[in-house]
């Protein structure tokens, strides 16, 4: 893996074969990060500019540039809403293969073939459907299918993926961009068939997750998926013992009842639904995706020299701050983690908004700073809140609603995603109707990561090293966020299981309780 973490001596079985599979599931991210990143330097073409514009000047007007880039994040908002639904009608492994194969190749094909605007945004339309499915499944996948003591690192790997997706847009960009002829965009674009076909034909050979079928009654085949990601014989004690836990989990949210859309909002299933969209709203909300949509006309637009060249060192910086990212998520844990690149992004934003509002971008020290600051601000987001938003929401819900609840906050991202895509040129350029901000948008999302530190403190529960079936018994039993680095599971669901016989409203606090009392009680005698 290339970090310091090492497996448990507890740990019986091999990692690497959950490990390899999470990782390259992962590689789903770089049609995410590629398919956003590539259409801020299209916008930029000089070529592309004059054959899609509907202007006498040859110019793409705000308005227009604001439907091209935002109607991508309409399409995955509606693609993550289907994705619970389609994660639990076909399976986690084809709904993914359906996702990149057929849903988003009909966008590229449609993005390819384009000469004009409205096929060009009915083609990131059906991308963009594509995208959300694929950003809703993959980390689903992943949760499922890793050792506990990892999954953190191998779900924040989707995070570097689409760090590296945004990196390769960046470089395919600034290869084609001088091009006078439709090979400008039409690479760029096109290269996604590659993508695609990489992870459908590596899915051919992947187990679908035990978790899924164990859902689907399909225990035998649950005990082949098990046996095959951790290299253990079907009837090796500890695959047995993994696999009952995960079944009567199972087993205990179906005695509380079926798990239907609204089973989503109550109890502590609607407090982590919560928590689940709240992180990925503010995650978009730090102003991330206002630098890789539109940093390259900003930076031109500012007077910056060389502004392909710095997209490409901020997508640089990216990808290689998303490594400590991957190491630290499982050592500092998911608070400890957040808070730390919450108050970094704050204090980045606000010397950029300052910077540039006091030194005006035409200075050239000005320049500088601000292109300094990005940097380091794009440092504290690819190493904490990039990776663990998706790694957080992979481990909060239980089994039954699952696909459902990750849909809607993978949802809530590209909700927000398309209304700062939207709105951005509205907020930055001067002009009738226009906000003309500039670098003073700094400030907005400067004031959206100072939310961010307090809603880690009083909402984000520390979930390293719990199965995902721990996760339901923490929420049972702590009921305040600060708190949750204490607890120490209790209870094991195949004990709630046994103990609900005798008593069928009996909770997973509750068992734990009387569990405790009987350990005191025998400890006294």
């Amino acid at each position: 893996m290339g970090f310091a973490l090492k497996k448990p001596d507890d740990a019986p079985g091999a990692a690497w074969p959950a490990i390899v599979i999470g990782l390259f599931v992962a590689f789903g991210g770089v049609l995410f990060g590629y398919d956003t990143g590539t259409i801020g330097g299209i916008l930029a073409m000089d070529f592309w500019e004059r054959e899609f514009s509907t202007t006498a000047s040859g110019d793409i007007l705000p308005t227009q540039e604001s439907l091209i880039v935002s109607i991508l994040s309409a399409g995955t908002f509606f693609g993550a809403l289907m994705a619970g639904f389609l994660g639990d009608f076909l399976g986690r492994r084809w709904g993914l293969m359906f996702s990149a194969g057929i849903v988003f190749n009909l966008g590229v094909i449609l993005q390819t073939a384009s000469t004009a605007i409205p096929m060009f945004v009915a083609g990131r339309f059906f991308a963009g459907l594509g995208v959300g499915l694929i950003s809703a499944l993959v980390p689903l996948y992943q949760s499922e299918t890793s050792p506990k003591w990892i999954r953190g690192t191998i779900v924040g790997a989707y995070q570097l993926a689409i760090t590296i997706g945004l990196f390769l847009a960046a470089i395919v960009n600034n290869s084609t961009k001088d091009l006078q002829n439709t090979g400008s965009y039409r690479i760029p674009i096109a290269v996604q068939f590659a993508w695609s076909i990489i992870i459908c034909v590596g899915l051919l050979f992947l187990p679908e997750t035990p978790r899924f079928l164990i859902k689907q009654d399909k225990l035998e085949q649950a005990t082949k998926s098990l046996s095959r990601l951790r290299r253990l014989p079907p009837d090796h004690p500890s695959l047995v013992e993994e696999l009952s836990e995960i079944e009567a989990n199972h087993r205990y949210e179906v005695s509380i009842g079926k798990a239907g859309l609204v089973d989503c909002f109550k109890g502590t299933i609607g407090k982590r639904l919560a928590t689940g969209c709240a992180l990925q709203g503010l995650q978009q909300l730090t102003g991330v995706n206002f630098i890789f949509y539109y940093g390259t006309q900003y930076f031109e637009n500012a007077g910056f020299q060389n502004a392909f060249i710095i997209s490409v060192i901020t997508n640089s910086v990216n990808v290689v701050s998303t490594f400590p990212g991957l190491y630290l998520v499982e050592k500092m844990g998911r608070r400890n983690l957040l808070l730390m690149g919450a108050i970094g992004m704050c204090v980045c934003q606000f010397i950029v908004a300052i910077t540039g509002t006091v030194a005006g971008t035409s200075n050239t020290s000005a320049q500088q700073t601000a292109i300094a600051f990005v940097c380091i601000y794009i440092f504290f987001f690819a190493s904490s809140w990039g990776p663990v938003a998706w790694v957080v929401t992979g481990e909060l819900f239980p089994l039954k609603v699952r696909a459902k609840c990750l849909s809607m906050t993978t949802a809530t991202n590209w909700l927000l995603n398309w209304a700062i895509a939207y709105a951005t040129p509205y907020m930055v350029n001067e002009g009738p109707g226009y906000a003309n901000l500039q670098s003073k948008v700094f400030f907005v999302w400067g004031s959206f990561c100072f939310v961010c530190i307090a809603f880690v403190w009083f909402m984000i529960y520390e979930t390293k090293g719990l199965s995902l079936e721990q996760v339901d018994e923490l929420y049972g039993i702590v009921d305040k966020a600060w708190k949750s680095r204490a607890f120490r599971p209790q209870v094991s669901f195949q004990e709630v299981h046994d103990m609900r016989k005798e008593s069928r409203s009996m909770s997973v606090a509750e068992a734990a309780q009387r569990k405790q009392s009987i350990g005191h009680t025998e400890t006294k005698l």
